[in-house]
C-alpha cells in the first residue's frame, strides 16, 4: 500500500510539473519554441534537471522513473486530445496566430505583444527568400512559434524540405 502511495505521489508531482511548464511556456512566449538557440537549449536542459527531483523525489528506481514518464505521456496524450476536441481550450492554452506584416506594413501592436524584434522578423523574411519587409504580403506568427511568410515573390517558387536538404522547385 505504501508503494502505491509513493507512485501516486510521483504521478501527481509529474502532472503538476507538466502543467507548470505548459503555463510557463504560454506566459513567456511561443516564439521561444520555434527558434531554439543555444541559450534556449541550455535552459531546457536545466529546467528538466531542476524538476526531475520534484517529480520522483527520493525514488530513483526504474519503476519510479517509469511511473513519472508514463504520467507525462498520458498527460500529453490527454492534452492533445482536449486541444483537438475543444478548439476554445486550444486557443486558451496555445493562443492564436498573429499577423505581423500585412501588405508590407508592420503590425507594431502584434510585434510588441509577441515580443518579436524587427531584426528577428527580418531574419525570418530573408529565410523565406524575401529581401525587405515592404515586399511581404503577409507574415504570421503561428501558434507553434514559427513565422510564415507570403509574398509576391513566394508565388513563383516554393522550398520543400526533403531529408535535411532544401530543394527549390519551380511551379508550372
Amino acid at each position: 500500500m505504501e508503494l502505491l502511495e509513493g507512485y501516486a505521489k510521483i504521478a501527481l508531482s509529474s502532472l503538476a510539473v507538466y502543467l507548470f511548464i505548459i503555463v510557463a511556456i504560454r506566459l513567456f512566449g511561443k516564439k521561444e519554441l520555434a527558434q531554439l538557440s543555444i541559450i534556449d537549449l541550455v535552459f531546457i536542459l536545466l529546467i528538466s534537471n531542476a524538476v526531475q527531483n520534484a517529480m520522483v523525489g527520493s525514488d530513483s528506481t526504474l519503476s519510479g522513473g517509469l511511473v513519472a514518464a508514463s504520467t507525462l505521456f498520458i498527460t500529453n496524450y490527454l492534452f492533445k486530445f482536449l486541444l483537438y476536441r475543444f478548439p476554445k481550450f486550444g486557443e486558451m492554452v496555445q493562443g492564436t496566430e498573429m499577423i505581423l506584416v500585412y501588405k508590407g506594413q508592420l503590425n507594431k501592436e502584434n510585434m510588441t505583444k509577441s515580443r518579436i524584434t524587427i531584426d528577428e522578423l527580418s531574419e525570418a523574411i530573408r529565410e523565406h527568400g524575401v529581401a525587405e519587409i515592404r515586399e511581404v504580403d503577409l507574415a504570421v506568427l503561428e501558434i507553434d512559434g514559427n513565422i510564415s511568410i507570403i509574398s509576391d515573390e513566394y508565388k513563383h517558387r516554393t522550398i520543400r524540405k526533403r531529408k535535411g536538404r532544401n530543394k527549390v522547385m519551380k511551379e508550372q
